[in-house]
């Protein structure tokens, strides 16, 4: 007896949920939307979810066989960033002879000391091939509070 009921109780839910949202079957069928954007994103902004360094303590630009090592010290203002990266600004295309890259790090799960300064530095690198430094004049790398650039 209450095998015939629990089958009748089960198809009872199972068809009238066919038709409603409730329905997971139904959640991905109703056809895609187009989606108009009002402006076009700038090819040239970055979008990187991580802030840029507090400050840029020191930069260098070391020559290679084919091409420059561009090095940059930063300084957060506590322990616990990390994922550096220098990012290059314009599609790494210099505007009007300077090559600029921002100092980009991601900030600490949780609270993290202060400490001494040179325990927060974060060293970050990135080749530039001959190529691309065609017509460069200057190399920036752009932090929060400053910038240091270095000229050939």
């Amino acid at each position: 007896m209450r095998t015939p009921i629990a089958a009748l109780l089960l198809g009872t839910l199972v068809l009238t949920g066919c038709a409603t949202k409730l329905n997971p079957f139904n959640w991905f069928k109703r056809g895609s939307t187009q989606e108009t954007l009002a402006e076009l994103p700038d090819p040239t902004v970055i979008i990187d979810p991580r802030g840029l360094v507090q400050q840029v303590v020191s930069m260098s630009v070391e020559k290679t066989p084919g091409g420059a090592i561009i090095r940059a010290t930063g300084l957060p203002p506590t322990q616990g960033y990390w994922d550096a990266e220098l990012i290059a600004e314009n599609d790494e295309k210099p505007v009007k002879g300077v090559l600029t890259y921002q100092f980009r790090i991601e900030e600490p799960i949780d609270f993290q000391r202060v400490s001494t300064p040179q325990s927060r530095e974060v060293v970050v690198a990135r080749f530039v091939s001959n190529i691309k430094l065609q017509g460069v004049s200057q190399i920036r790398v752009v932090g929060a509070k400053n910038a240091r650039s270095t000229r050939r």
